[in-house]
């Protein structure tokens, strides 16, 4: 792999000081180590930003950006993209980590596949850090048709080339935006092909699973009616396939181990 090319690893973080320092690790040990990781600072009111300024002056790979208001994991993403330098682009959530050959398997697998937007399966571990021997599978592939059913890109396992579809942004929502960003980016791809093997692991935070359901579908129908601009009643009906996709086919992905 040409060390020459240069990943941009964008990495949104608030209050996260229980977990920053791991998931900042994660990103130190990959064995591909030509990389830049922008962490945004989401106006923290605990010692994350201490923590990356002092990980940061040991590593000038890192960069910290600050925003002066809470303004939510989309605009601070959308700030890192911005300041990006790499001709790829990822995404890690400072709660979640990767395992140590992720950067390397996903380049040498787009060079040799000719993607550019890659994604993988992920393990998921409890919020204190033990494995739960479960996977989310990931697809062969998706298309733009597949994923408007429902996001199956992993997050913290996506890439794109930047050189050859451009800074791909999402949208500036509370929730959702990550799905928002990679329908813009399969949209332009055409595809998104995928690892089978997990190479990145979730961190399931209790208040991600018991939040309000009412409020996810309503960030989910503004994915169909405010982001991508369709009228109501085709929103509506964009709806009733995502509930379909997510209980009948996305449950199927998790595989116990």
């Amino acid at each position: 792999m040409n060390s020459e090319v240069l990943v941009s690893v964008i990495m949104p973080a608030y209050n996260s000081e229980r977990f920053i320092e791991a998931s900042i690790q994660s990103v130190r040990e990959q064995t591909y180590s030509y990389w830049e990781l922008l962490v945004i600072d989401d106006a923290s009111e605990d010692q994350t930003s201490a923590i990356i300024k002092e990980l940061a002056s040991a590593d000038n790979r890192i960069k910290l950006l600050q925003n002066k208001e809470n303004k939510g994991a989309g605009v601070s993403r959308n700030k890192g993209i911005s300041r990006a330098k790499g001709e790829y682009i990822a995404f890690l959530d400072a709660d979640d980590f990767w395992k140590p050959h992720k950067l390397q398997t996903q380049l040498e697998f787009m060079r040799e596949n000719e993607v550019s937007v890659c994604f993988s399966s992920y393990e998921l571990f409890t919020e204190n850090g033990a494995k739960l021997r479960e996977v989310v599978q990931a697809l062969p592939y998706v298309t733009y048709q597949k994923l408007l059913k429902s996001n199956y890109i992993g997050n913290l396992t996506g890439i794109y080339n930047a050189v050859e579809l451009g800074k791909i942004y999402g949208p500036e929502i509370r929730k959702r935006q990550d799905w928002g960003l990679w329908l813009a980016a399969v949209k332009k791809a055409d595809i998104a092909k995928s690892i089978k093997e997990p190479l990145a692991i979730y961190r399931l935070r209790r208040n991600s699973v018991s939040g309000n359901k009412f409020e996810m579908l309503r960030y989910n129908f503004n994915i169909y009616h405010k982001v991508l601009g369709f009228g109501f009643f085709k929103s509506l009906r964009c709806m009733l396939m995502f509930l379909k996709e997510h209980f009948f086919v996305k449950r199927k992905q998790v595989k116990t181990t």
